[in-house]
């Protein structure tokens, strides 16, 4: 039996990228299975994906002993290259031309305010974390506080500071958690906080920021607010990345100074 599957792991490691797309494919497909079978749309495909993934790459770590978690199985190598800097960046860019200013202006006053309250409350809040658990330098403070806006302006704010990989892990860590708060919670919480209408989902998606909990939770409250609240995540995304490493660095410097 083992002779037989050979060439079946031969061809998987050969071509490890492809197998990671086919491996996310299943996941996915296993992870919608749950959301309408077992929680009946109460929790989000994207959610139980995330957990799942979480998961797999810590068994990954355990069995291998290495660092890169289920990346260091060699015919799954290619969840480096397709969870690396290289996609991620494209996704953001790709993301960012999808959308156009003239969009956002149409969410008013409400939508631009809604975007530069959430970027500034999560940084603080993640930096008042990292502030507490006894982080003293403004890098590793901004890039954690990153993290606390989206996994992915965590990173980005890191690589962009020069942060260390213990910081940068950390940054995903919070931004992780706080997109599956958002996806699971939001079904529950909407109605209370008047979460039914486009504009009320383009705010939210303005205040919460993270793209994947954000477009998750909404489609499991009505998935007629999804492209609302999905428009100013977005833009929520970009922006962090963008002041991230600049504005809010240098507010952070002047508050704690090296």
């Amino acid at each position: 039996m083992t002779d037989l599957l050979l060439p079946v792991e031969k061809v998987l490691t050969s071509y490890s990228l492809v197998t990671a797309f086919a491996v996310v494919g299943v996941t996915m497909w296993i992870s919608y299975t749950l959301s309408e079978h077992v929680t009946k749309g109460r929790i989000h495909g994207s959610a139980i994906a995330i957990l799942i993934g979480l998961i797999l790459a810590y068994i990954g770590g355990i069995f291998t002993g290495g660092k890169q978690g289920i990346a260091d199985v060699p015919m799954l190598s290619g969840m480096g290259l397709m969870g690396g800097a290289m996609l991620r960046d494209l996704a953001i860019v790709a993301t960012a031309f999808g959308v156009r200013m003239t969009e956002l202006r149409e969410g008013g006053l409400m939508g631009v305010l809604s975007l530069f309250t959430g970027i500034f409350v999560s940084f603080a809040a993640g930096g008042i974390v990292a502030y507490a658990f006894g982080y003293r330098d403004a890098v590793s403070i901004t890039t954690i506080g990153g993290g606390a806006a989206t996994y992915i302006v965590g990173p980005v704010t890191g690589a962009g500071l020069g942060a260390s990989s213990e910081v940068v892990a950390l940054s995903v860590a919070a931004g992780l958690v706080k997109a599956i708060l958002v996806m699971t919670l939001t079904p529950f919480l909407a109605k209370s906080i008047g979460l039914d209408n486009p504009r009320a989902a383009m705010i939210f998606g303005g205040l919460m920021g993270t793209n994947s909990g954000v477009m998750a939770g909404l489609a499991a409250t009505d998935p007629k607010l999804v492209p609302y609240g999905a428009m100013t995540a977005t833009f929520y995304t970009g922006l962090g990345c963008l002041l991230g490493p600049s504005v809010v660095f240098f507010i952070v410097k002047l508050i704690i100074p090296a």
